[in-house]
């Protein structure tokens, strides 16, 4: 299993978001892996007032983003299946019409791109950052639900 590399404690917080923009998310990353990639982007982009270092938060999301979608169309591998299986399977929090995860991936990208844009009045883009997040989450939580039963 590959790691995404630590970020490491800094003094400041732009420090902090250079590292995240800087640290690429290795090409053997798995789809568990990529999810957290996105959680991770996405709560620093709601925290973030500056709009260059927004775009640039949004750009790193879309990348990740598109990762993800990538990695959902491969097989899983074995690790990722074992903890698939182990957990206990719950019901979904996710709707039912969106139980394909590219559909979620698709709303996630149509999200950022309009955020991103920087055309929006701030409080849409602050509320539809806010969606974002929850898109994301929702989306990351749904990817590691338990769905597979032991033969």
């Amino acid at each position: 299993m590959a790691t995404i590399p630590a970020l490491s404690y800094a003094q400041s917080e732009e420090s902090f978001i250079q590292q995240l923009l800087n640290a690429p998310l290795p090409e053997t990353v798995d789809l568990f892996e990529a999810a957290d990639s996105c959680t991770t982007v996405v709560c620093v982009l709601v925290e973030t007032l500056d709009i260059n270092t927004r775009k640039a938060l949004c750009e790193r999301l879309l990348h990740s983003l598109n990762q993800l979608r990538d990695l959902c169309d491969k097989d899983l591998p074995p690790h990722l299946i074992e903890q698939l299986i182990a957990g206990e399977k719950i019901s979904s929090n996710v709707p039912d019409l969106w139980q394909e995860t590219a559909t979620m991936v698709d709303y996630a990208q149509a999200l950022t791109q309009a955020v991103e844009g920087g055309k929006l009045p701030s409080k849409v883009e602050k509320e539809l950052t806010g969606l974002l997040h929850d898109m994301v989450w929702l989306l990351a939580d749904f990817v590691k639900e338990p769905y597979i039963t032991a033969h």
